[in-house]
């Protein structure tokens, strides 16, 4: 919006020549993430303060664990704090003409909403499991897969128009079109390997790929702070690959697809960088605030949309690997507890309780070792996933 605004400025004067410095990526990215820092940092009080006043409380399961129990009224739904930041500083920095942007943006309030109708009924009906599974699975669904049908056809083009016209092109084919090499599967550590999807391929890998990165980090966010740090860490390296891959002369410096446009997302990540700053100020142990499903479901929907705009859905399975671990021992928990109820009449685990970060905690970690760690091995898997930049 800033920058529409000072390049109106300028064609009314010559003299407003100086605001052309808005038109620059990398100043208007920092100012996003400043923007939605000082917007957290000074609405963050007031927003506790609120959801208090709702008596919107953390409702703790009761087969959870017992260390945890303290934590029951704690105000939840902070996540709403977040996502205010990332909308208002996006859509001022940002070019409001770019449709990866607005494709960013409605999916990660879309799954916001989700979490907003989950996070409502596990607070005003004092349920923990809130919205049934196959309800927000449905939801999820739907959000999804409309995305990946409108990614298909916006990566695979540079222009507004020239997207429809391939979206008129495929149906009128019997839905059987050619996509480019950019829409292709990327492998990391590669040179020029592109495999080929087509259409119904990359609709299937973009929903899974956004819809499972939602729930991983959902599935992730049991600690105090455990999940918004990585988050951040994940999107700022996605950003960089967001800016190489906007750029026509570092993407073909460093072999990666040119996708016109996808440079801005930088802005939004920048955004989500400093909004997460400002969350983790208040979410830090012991937290006055969790993010709930209303930030967790639309911080991983973002992360998920973003890695498959820049291309790079393999290598968010490796920078993001702590959502990963994380969503595969719950999935191994209750895959394990199945069979062995079958074949032994009761049900066993096999760990000492899922996610793999209550493991720990059962092991013996502190809750602040828990976290402190797992950031770690977060900042160890980016720096491995940014190596892919040069190392192909």
């Amino acid at each position: 919006m800033l920058m529409l605004l000072a390049q109106w400025l300028q064609s009314l004067s010559p003299e407003l020549g100086f605001l052309r410095v808005f038109q620059y990526l990398t100043l208007r990215a920092v100012m996003a993430a400043m923007t939605a820092l000082l917007i957290g940092l000074i609405a963050g009080p007031r927003v506790i303060r609120r959801l208090t006043a709702l008596k919107i409380g953390q409702p703790i399961r009761t087969n959870g664990m017992e260390t945890h129990h303290v934590k029951s009224g704690t105000p939840t739904m902070g996540g709403v704090l977040i996502l205010l930041c990332i909308a208002v500083a996006t859509l001022l920095w940002a070019d409001l003409s770019n449709r990866f942007v607005w494709i960013v943006l409605i999916v990660t309030l879309g799954f916001g909403a989700i979490g907003w109708a989950d996070d409502w009924r596990k607070v005003v009906y004092k349920d923990p499991n809130g919205m049934r599974s196959r309800e927000k699975y449905m939801w999820q669904s739907i959000i999804g897969l409309l995305a990946a049908l409108a990614l298909v056809f916006s990566i695979s083009e540079g222009s507004n128009p020239k997207v429809f016209q391939l979206f008129v092109t495929w149906v009128r084919s019997g839905f059987s079109v050619d996509l480019p090499p950019q829409a292709g599967l990327l492998l990391p550590f590669f040179k020029e390997i592109s495999y080929p999807l087509g259409v119904v391929g990359f609709v299937v890998l973009t929903y899974l790929v956004i819809v499972g990165s939602s729930n991983a980090v959902n599935l992730t966010d049991g600690l105090d702070g455990l999940a918004i740090m990585p988050v951040i860490m994940v999107g700022s390296a996605l950003g960089v690959f967001a800016y190489v891959t906007g750029n026509i002369t570092f993407s073909k410096y460093l072999l990666f697809p040119h996708i016109p446009g996808a440079g801005e997302l930088l802005i939004f990540c920048s955004a989500m960088a400093g909004a997460g700053l400002a969350f983790l100020w208040f979410n830090t142990h012991p937290a006055q605030v969790f993010m709930g499903d209303v930030g967790a479901l639309a911080l991983g929907a973002a992360l998920g949309t973003i890695a498959v705009i820049v291309r790079q859905e393999v290598v968010l399975a490796i920078m993001g690997g702590i959502f990963v671990v994380e969503a595969l021992s719950v999935m191994a928990q209750v895959m394990w507890f199945k069979v062995t109820r079958r074949r032994y009449g009761e049900g066993r685990r096999l760990l000492k309780m899922a996610p793999l970060h209550h493991h720990f905690e059962k092991s013996g970690w502190k809750e602040t070792q828990v976290v402190v760690r797992f950031w770690i091995i977060t900042m160890l898997l980016c720096l491995i996933g940014l190596s892919t930049l040069k190392l192909r």
